[in-house]
């Protein structure tokens, strides 16, 4: 069984030193993510309104379809920004608060309704994730 051990830990330790840094990995993903999701909410607007649940959609100065179209555009500008490392710090700040404010919604809903307790989970290691990548953006 050590021998198994060590040759997966020597397996291990030969990826690791041709990757790239955490960090590095961490902002490709984040800015993965965000652009993704902004495509999507372009491409099906509709498939992301279904988050807007009634007692808020009148609290938006938009329809909630508008609403996500723009938030789109947003996305798509910020993941880009993230994959070219470029206004990392700025980029990462914008994705870490969105992401924070969106788990704190989606607490309120998730405690009030029962729904989308599955997408608050998910998104409270993506806000995680995105407060990562701001801090070692910050420090650099």
């Amino acid at each position: 069984m050590s021998l198994l051990r060590a040759s997966v830990a020597a397996t291990a330790d030969r990826i690791a030193a041709r990757s790239p840094r955490p960090g590095t990995l961490a902002r490709l993903g984040l800015g993965g993510m965000v652009l993704l999701a902004g495509v999507h909410k372009l491409a099906d607007p509709a498939a992301w309104t279904v988050y807007v649940v009634d007692w808020v959609a009148p609290l938006l100065v938009v329809s909630p379809t508008t609403f996500m179209l723009a938030n789109g555009w947003l996305e798509v500008a910020f993941g880009l920004a993230l994959l070219l490392d470029r206004y990392t710090a700025f980029a990462s700040l914008v994705a870490a608060v969105s992401l924070s404010a969106t788990c704190v919604y989606l607490a309120v809903v998730w405690v009030t309704t029962g729904l989308f307790g599955d997408v608050l989970a998910r998104d409270v290691g993506l806000a995680g994730l995105a407060w990562a990548v701001f801090v070692g953006a910050v420090r650099r």
